[in-house]
């Protein structure tokens, strides 16, 4: 018997070389870089086109002319004679305070309203979920204008405020507070309050080496209160309360002296805040809720009481799962704080659009807009990473 074979015709050699994967993958990679490559040429050469035909010169150096602007909330010293670039920086500074004061404001907030939707508590857990499902699902924009509108706007002006007590004044104008004065021998108080820090995290580095090592668990707390509170206070009396306070008066039309926290702000930092406290409360409740149910058994077997149960044992094994989308509220915060440009917060996108507007450098603006931005959101992913590695389990 025999049988009848057919030779297979070969393909042809460039048939072949497709049909390799990583030969395939590479051309495919390739255009992709090509094209890419030619079209972000087409648009950089049409846009340079347009701006030729328009007469409008391109580059940055509008950032060295004078801006011919105010600005009414300044962190440092700014007026209208100053650049386009100073009041950028003014813009940038403005984006920074919002942005780090609502995440502080937020953590903590939202800490307590994730822990507190867990409670035994039948009143506490009805108020954080209640809290939790009403700003979740309101838009910022209309928390950031309810507080600004609907609450500071309403507040009496200062003409004829009655004079306060304590130098504390809430008015549609903001809040006035007193002012702290610093004599120049003052800085002997900063410089025990470094010293106390270093010294406290030197402590703390020592006292976990000691515990690893012999499971003796030293006080922290009291300790780092004494070296970052006490000790400056001590430096702060022992050089003869170098600093007086400086208190808001009423005047006949409006207060003067203290510190004025423009309601712009307030409004600003308070509806970021609120809002982002709503996720961070889900975040740190989901995260609790991922511990094993056998760890916090035992632990109240070994007769931990419910306060330290969830600081030495709930939490730290929560944050794993915390942290990463933590990360992601954070960022949404700092992006977030360009709403201000609807109340006339002067952040970064409100000062951007008015140098847009008196120089006409449009592009230019957007990109400074783009690359700050994306650098805040990049600096912060990599401080929670490096915050998530510190406080990623051991296995041993």
């Amino acid at each position: 018997m025999t049988v009848e074979t057919h030779s297979v015709p070969r393909q042809g050699g460039g048939a072949s070389f497709l049909n390799n994967p990583t030969v395939r993958s590479i051309v495919i990679q390739v255009a992709l870089v090509v094209g890419l490559a030619l079209f972000t040429w087409w648009i950089v050469d049409n846009t340079a086109r347009n701006l030729a035909a328009a007469n409008i010169a391109s580059g940055f150096g509008f950032l060295a002319e004078r801006s011919g602007f105010d600005i009414a909330i300044t962190p440092f010293t700014y007026s209208s004679n100053a650049t386009y670039g100073d009041a950028i920086l003014i813009g940038i500074a403005n984006t920074l305070v919002v942005a780090i004061s609502g995440i502080i404001l937020a953590t903590i907030v939202g800490f307590l309203v994730g822990i507190g939707r867990l409670s035994r508590n039948f009143l506490v857990r009805s108020i954080s979920t209640v809290y939790v499902e009403t700003f979740r699902n309101i838009p910022p924009l209309l928390v950031i204008l309810f507080w600004y509108f609907g609450v500071l706007s309403v507040l009496s002006g200062p003409r004829g405020i009655d004079e306060s007590p304590v130098g504390v004044y809430l008015t549609n104008r903001g809040l006035q507070i007193p002012a702290i004065l610093f004599e120049p021998v003052a800085w002997a108080t900063l410089a025990a309050f470094a010293l106390g820090t270093v010294a406290t995290i030197l402590y703390a580095r020592r006292s976990k080496k000691h515990q690893m090592a012999t499971g003796e668990r030293r006080p922290v707390l009291w300790p780092a209160i004494g070296m970052i509170v006490g000790l400056p206070l001590l430096v702060f009396v022992a050089t003869g309360i170098p600093a007086t306070l400086e208190f808001p008066t009423a005047t006949r039309f409006n207060l003067a002296g203290g510190i004025q926290i423009r309601p712009e702000f307030i409004a600003l930092w308070l509806a970021l805040s609120i809002y982002t406290a709503a996720f961070v409360a889900e975040i740190v409740r989901a995260g609790i809720l991922s511990v094993s149910k056998g760890q916090t058994e035992a632990a109240s077997a070994l007769g931990l009481t419910r306060g330290k149960l969830l600081r030495l044992v709930v939490v730290p094994q929560a944050f794993r799962v915390i942290i990463p989308p933590l990360t992601s509220q954070y960022l949404n915060l700092t992006k977030n704080s360009s709403l201000g440009l609807a109340i006339g917060y002067p952040e970064l996108v409100a000062v951007g659009s008015t140098v847009l507007n008196q120089s006409g450098q449009s592009i230019e603006v957007v990109v400074i807009w783009m690359t700050v931005y994306l650098g805040l959101s990049i600096t912060v992913s990599l401080i929670m990473n490096w915050f998530n590695a510190k406080m990623a389990l051991v296995e041993r």
